[in-house]
């Protein structure tokens, strides 16, 4: 796992979440061990409002292992100034049920060796493109391109 000091905020933000879901998707490692390499023992993350913790966080790899779904991440900017980085991002999901299309506000504090400590996060679903087939580009979770556009 890079430092947010040695990298680009784009690719960081868009390796570290490529990154852990790759590992939850692609190995039937213990999910606790992959959350806790890609994160600090008291994380805390406000999604939408909802607070989770390393516990929470945990639980809901539960489904996400179950419904393997395929997505991308389109980073449309990221600044970072020390520990703290700041993005916009959109996340695009297929799993077997619909595609999402879904845009986030991301803020977070990483440590030195690149683990997350602390996150807020603001989300909307976003109406997927007409005429576009969601699961282009979408083969697997290790697909970065995006992050440098």
């Amino acid at each position: 796992m890079s430092s947010l000091n040695d990298a680009d905020p784009k690719q960081f933000i868009a390796d570290f979440f490529t990154s852990f879901t790759d590992e939850l998707l692609r190995s039937d490692e213990d999910a606790a061990l992959i959350v806790d390499r890609y994160h600090t023992p008291d994380i805390v993350q406000i999604a939408d409002g909802i607070r989770i913790d390393r516990d929470k966080l945990i639980a809901h790899t539960r489904p996400v292992r179950k419904n393997r779904p395929n997505s991308r991440m389109e980073v449309h900017e990221a600044l970072a100034s020390g520990d703290r980085i700041a993005a916009r991002y959109t996340l695009h999901v297929q799993n077997r049920k619909r595609d999402l299309a879904i845009e986030v506000y991301f803020f977070g504090q990483f440590t030195p060796d690149g683990r997350m400590r602390r996150a807020h996060m603001l989300t909307r679903t976003v109406p997927v493109e007409v005429g576009t087939d969601p699961g282009q580009q979408m083969p697997g979770i290790s697909e970065k391109q995006e992050a440098s556009a």
